[in-house]
């Protein structure tokens, strides 16, 4: 009994020091010792940046929110994420796979940054990459359909011969069996202006068309998509061999670009869902 009255005298003579209530100081501490309530809307916001692979800004996360029938506001989806120390993992590197000192035909720009047809399989893009491995180089060449932003094909090789952009452009073809006259658009890089690759445009009545030299705007959209691939996942792995670079990029292209990533250009629907939406 002592022992409480001097226990509160103590408190008494600190809360008056403090210049803070008894009652005040009780209220605290029982904050102090509660279970945090669980926040819903936070559990979700989570949840959709780890489905991006914790990729996803603020913009991109209300858009994935807004599928799940959640509506906030950007400034609010902006403090969630510091509240829960959710960050995009991003930074940027370059280098230059385009080698375009050689004197084999050169198409016209013929794209001229229309990036935007109205159909499906009315213009392609197509460019080349490099892929970090402990094992040495990756070559990555891909595919891009303009009006959807949809990777339509891609192979990789440990070298950047002709054949490698030819094989993505084949597989391009095969899997969406495109009409005499689609615009098939590159840089000016000795690959895409061989023979191979401009018999392979021949064979299936494709029309070429090439950047103007050193314009890098002028494919920008695939230039767009290799930083994206490289941001969202190349930069955040560690590939010992060029086995697993190219499972794990064949995934991000199957299993999470294609289907899933929402694309501003495209309303923040994926490729896949605004080619349906257009089908339909």
């Amino acid at each position: 009994m002592i022992d409480q009255w001097q226990e509160k005298a103590e408190l008494t003579q600190l809360c008056r020091v403090l210049e803070v209530s008894r009652s005040g100081f009780y209220a605290a501490r029982r904050r102090w010792h509660a279970t945090p309530a669980i926040c819903a809307t936070g559990v979700h916001l989570q949840a959709a940046f780890a489905a991006s692979g914790g990729n996803y800004g603020s913009r991109r996360l209300c858009a994935a929110l807004r599928t799940q029938g959640l509506t906030l506001g950007r400034h609010r989806v902006r403090r969630l994420m510091k509240h829960h120390g959710l960050r995009a993992r991003w930074k940027r590197k370059f280098t230059a796979t385009t080698n375009s000192a050689h004197a084999l035909p050169v198409a016209d720009n013929v794209l001229d940054r229309q990036f935007q047809p109205a159909a499906v399989d009315r213009a392609w893009a197509a460019d080349i990459t490099y892929i970090r491995t402990r094992s040495g180089w990756l070559y990555l060449a891909a595919v891009i359909d303009l009006f959807s932003r949809k990777i339509v094909g891609w192979a990789m090789a440990p070298s950047m011969p002709a054949e490698l952009v030819c094989a993505a452009l084949q597989m391009a073809i095969a899997a969406r069996q495109p009409q005499p006259g689609l615009l098939m658009h590159s840089d000016r890089g000795s690959q895409y202006a061989s023979e191979a690759h401009r018999s392979l445009l021949a064979e299936h009545g494709l029309v070429a068309s090439m950047s103007r030299k050193g314009n890098c705007w002028d494919n920008a959209v695939m230039e767009r998509f290799f930083l994206n691939l490289k941001m969202e996942r190349v930069w955040q792995r560690n590939y010992a061999n060029h086995a697993e670079a190219v499972n794990d990029i064949t995934d991000y292209l199957v299993n999470f670009y294609n289907p899933i990533r929402l694309h501003s250009t495209l309303g923040y629907r994926s490729p896949n869902d605004y080619e349906k939406a257009a089908a339909a």
